[in-house]
């Protein structure tokens, strides 16, 4: 009885399980993280402006997008660390949203504001402008490429290569610091176009070299500083309230500077290493003429005193 009583139980239990087994499994509903995703919207939108602003020849608003779109940059990685909502759809994303802020919006913000000049000089001088912001757009487009392959392998201290919202950084300060002030006013548009031709090509070429710029990653914020170091935040954030437009240029252009100085010092303090260790190693390395004339000799002493 026991026995039949167990055996109707098991096929009881057999015919629940199989019909479980035999229900469909609920697919998982596929979506995006609604926070880092908006504040990364935000920055492409306001890229996007900056290229409608500049059409319209209005360059100091073009100018606040890009730098608004950097801020927004800025937030997006740190809110999806915060409220672990990392996702690959995001990092593509933004990856996406960096190129058309960083890499296309400075470029045609640069060529409507001073490089489409060229155009009265001649048509070789005309392409020669919208070349040189190609330049600009194509190493944005190579530098955001390379880092997306690089995460996790390089230094995180380091950038290798100019980083894309720095760049667009320096382009966009000079173009609010001559509108700002005036500058057209008392310096010829060839000199202006000139300039920012150079430093479109300039800085995009920095984007894709192998210079190293510090990332200000590794700081820590708990760690304590030297009494110098406060003194001169205090002055940074003074002179960004009295004169925000010089200082953000000196800022900016001191950055992009710091690279290749850095690494010229680098090399020379490479190049010194190497003179000292070459130089020890002629000190430490015996006379291999004179040893050997110098058994000669003792041979030929010792040969005569056996004659003798």
């Amino acid at each position: 009885m026991e026995d039949t009583l167990k055996k109707e139980q098991g096929q009881e239990q057999e015919e629940i399980i199989g019909e479980e087994t035999a229900k469909p499994k609920k697919k998982r509903r596929r979506g995006i993280y609604l926070l880092p995703n908006t504040i990364t919207t935000s920055a492409l939108f306001c890229g996007f402006y900056a290229i409608v602003a500049a059409n319209n020849n209005d360059y100091k608003a073009a100018v606040i997008a890009i730098f608004l779109a950097m801020i927004f940059d800025g937030l997006d990685g740190r809110v999806a660390r915060m409220t672990n909502t990392q996702s690959d759809f995001g990092v593509e994303f933004d990856s996406i949203s960096d190129m058309v802020c960083f890499g296309v919006a400075p470029s045609l913000v640069a060529y409507e504001w001073a490089l489409k000049e060229f155009i009265n000089y001649g048509p070789i001088w005309g392409k020669l402008a919208w070349l040189g912001a190609f330049i600009y757009t194509a190493c944005a487009a190579l530098r955001l490429a390379r880092f997306n392959t690089q995460v996790g392998v390089i230094d995180k201290k380091y950038f290798q290569g100019l980083a894309s919202p720095a760049a667009a950084a320096v382009i966009m300060s000079i173009v609010l610091c001559v509108e700002v002030y005036e500058i057209k006013t008392a310096i010829p548009q060839s000199v202006i176009s000139s300039f920012c031709l150079f430093m479109v090509v300039a800085v995009g070429i920095l984007m894709v070299s192998n210079v190293r710029y510090y990332s200000f990653k590794d700081i820590d914020k708990y760690k304590k500083v030297s009494f110098i170091n406060i003194v001169a935040i205090v002055l940074i954030i003074a002179g960004i309230w009295i004169i925000p437009v010089i200082v953000l240029l000196a800022v900016f252009l001191g950055y992009c500077l710091s690279g290749p100085i850095w690494t010229v010092m680098e090399i020379k303090k490479h190049r010194k290493l190497k003179k000292k260790a070459d130089f020890k190693e002629d000190r430490q390395e015996p006379d291999v003429s004179n040893a050997v004339l110098d058994q000669a000799n003792d041979a030929e002493t010792c040969d005569n005193i056996e004659e003798k």
